[in-house]
């Protein structure tokens, strides 16, 4: 359901959320692109961790820590005119003039009509790349939305104010075929790429986890006085989430289960008894610090993309023959593991394409 927050200033000023219109697929794919667009593309992407769906908007990235917001409206149509762009800014506007700061208000778009931009190669682009006539046209729209909606009070709906919310917004064309938003969470540099379809039964998988998210529990006038009670009510995914499904898509298997894998059980059996439990959860733990680690994420693909490569080239190779295989400098330059969790994860890698045979 797409939800729109109603703005009541009482007091403190408070969110009041209501509820509306059904997604359609079309519009699930834009929002689902729209997500994977503020995970890998924006400028601020390392900084994202919560992907807030539809509660501010259609699609509120956040911070770690619940201080800093990204919001984001979407909209699948190919060919918006200007008016039709001004109409969809209304709830970035809406939040623009709220209690609370959003570091971004981005316009995600399938598509604009001819007459939009300056410089029409530009996908990303703010409004001096909007054409003058266009700009005005645009304007009309946003102020006729925003005058029949009773969640913006009219005294907000005025020039200087509009021309300053119309300044901070960043428009984005959709660009993309949903195989390449998920490409490009394995980075396309590195040589271990899925074909298309698989990266586009992983995108629709996203995407239906995105959806599901709409159907928990209603939150029809609930209503928050800071940004991290919006978590409260799980309608967020966050970007471990997403390369924990990935990663799990590549290998067949989920990587975090409790069992021990079976490649890992013979280094594992050495282990003094009382000793195992412990040292299989560092591991783990040591394991998802890499995957999530932004700092390293480049390190991170290419040190999986030569594991798996390896694995394949020697499917009867020891985890620990594989080991010995694998660059050092590959290996170096992932920090978060050191050699039992690096044989761990090797182990991980190797029961996944195992079953996958």
């Amino acid at each position: 359901m797409k939800l729109k927050l109603l703005l009541e200033r009482e007091n403190n000023m408070v969110y009041t959320v209501s509820s509306s219109e059904k997604l359609r697929k079309s519009a699930a794919d834009s929002e689902t692109k729209a997500l994977l667009y503020l995970m890998n593309f924006h400028e601020n992407s390392d900084e994202i961790h919560y992907f807030v769906v539809d509660f501010f908007n259609d699609l509120t990235g956040m911070d770690r820590m619940g201080g800093r917001l990204w919001d984001i409206q979407s909209k699948g149509s190919k060919n918006n005119s200007p008016k039709a762009l001004g109409r969809e800014l209304v709830t970035l506007y809406k939040n623009f003039v709220s209690n609370f700061k959003f570091d971004s208000y981005i316009l995600f778009v399938g598509g604009v009509s001819p007459t939009v931009r300056v410089d029409s190669i530009k996908n990303i682009f703010k409004i001096d790349n909007i054409q003058k006539n266009s700009l005005k046209k645009l304007k009309e729209g946003l102020v006729e939305e925003a005058q029949s909606k009773t969640y913006i009070n009219p005294s907000d709906i005025i020039d200087n104010k509009i021309d300053e919310f119309l300044r901070n917004v960043l428009f984005v064309i959709d660009d993309k075929e949903p195989s390449d938003y998920v490409k490009s969470i394995i980075k396309d540099h590195i040589a271990l790429i899925p074909k298309n379809d698989e990266l586009t039964a992983i995108f629709n998988e996203i995407r239906k986890i995105q959806t599901d998210k709409k159907n928990t529990d209603p939150v029809e006038s609930i209503t928050i006085t800071s940004i991290d009670q919006s978590l409260y009510y799980y309608r967020h995914l966050t970007s471990g989430e997403i390369k924990t499904l990935v990663i799990g898509r590549l290998i067949n298997k989920n990587p975090f289960e409790k069992a021990c894998p079976v490649p890992f059980i013979d280094i594992y059996s050495s282990f003094p008894p009382e000793s195992r439990k412990d040292a299989l959860e560092e591991c783990k733990i040591a394991f998802s610090r890499a995957l999530f680690n932004k700092n390293c994420a480049e390190e991170f693909w290419i040190l999986f993309n030569e594991t798996y490569n390896k694995i394949l080239d020697y499917p009867n190779k020891s985890v620990e023959e594989i080991f010995n295989l694998i660059d050092r400098n590959t290996k170096q330059n992932c920090p978060d593991f050191d050699v039992l969790s690096l044989k761990y994860f090797i182990a991980t890698v190797k029961e996944g394409l195992q079953n996958d045979n």
